[in-house]
């Protein structure tokens, strides 16, 4: 029986997220609706699995789907032709790795980027103001891909402790938004994070090693890292050679 989805008011707390929509509701996956988006409001969320995605002219929609999709940094699949790629990358002069120079750029491109079956983007400005103010307390961070003194790739999450949440991507150059998804496993590997969250499957990320795991069980983890101490966000030239040595 399918029960009512819950409007939150700006001071209210998010339901628990086993009162999610299921496969028998109108829209598995989604929690909630209303309240206010802004850095406070996403820290919430976060920590306990939920995040917003909506696009302009709908209210807040707040998710936590079941299962969830996530990415093990010790269970990365380095294919042939992107170890290839990272292997030139990090051999090139010009090429470089660089974290939180450009987050606003970053987020706007991925907004501006094209998706397979989208014709808009749920990255709008209320989106954009409120992980900027997130990036702003040092919870968000992008990781970008530089060549030539230009960004042509990059990526941004949020990151509670040692809980990490992948977002969104975006590349002008081929194989940018790899390198740079590269360089965050190869980060988070280093900083032992056990998993990043992916949100929604795609056949990408399962080529890549992604997989799903039940909601309480990615939940569950998430709790314990956020309580640990905040990554140390740089990025070392030391991280390819770690990642690039994996088999």
């Amino acid at each position: 029986m399918t029960h009512s989805l819950p409007w939150l008011q700006p001071e209210q707390e998010f339901p628990p997220i086993n009162q999610t929509w299921g496969e028998q509701d109108p829209i598995p996956g989604l929690l909630a609706a209303g309240s206010s988006l802004d850095a406070a409001h996403l820290r919430a969320a976060y920590s306990q699995g939920i995040f917003p995605w909506f696009s302009d002219g709908q209210p807040v929609l707040w998710w936590s789907p079941n299962p969830r999709m996530t990415l093990h940094p010790d269970e990365f699949r380095l294919r042939r032709s992107l170890r290839k790629t990272l292997q030139k990358f990090r051999d090139t002069p010009d090429c470089e790795i660089r974290i939180d120079s450009a987050f606003s750029t970053v987020m706007q491109h991925c907004a501006q980027a094209p998706r397979d079956g989208q014709n808009g983007t749920w990255i709008v400005q209320s989106i954009i103001d409120a992980y900027t103010e997130l990036h702003q307390q040092g919870a968000a961070h992008s990781v970008e891909t530089w060549v030539d003194g230009k960004l042509v790739g990059g990526l941004y999450c949020v990151a509670l402790g040692k809980a990490v949440f992948g977002e969104s991507m975006f590349a002008l150059q081929t194989d940018a938004s790899k390198i740079a998804l590269s360089a965050l496993v190869a980060l988070c590997r280093a900083h032992q994070v056990p998993q990043i969250d992916c949100q929604q499957a795609t056949a990408h990320l399962s080529f890549m090693g992604g997989r799903e795991i039940p909601r309480e069980q990615f939940a569950q983890t998430v709790r314990a890292q956020a309580q640990l101490p905040d990554m140390r966000w740089q990025f070392a030239p030391l991280y390819w050679d770690q990642l690039l040595s994996t088999p």
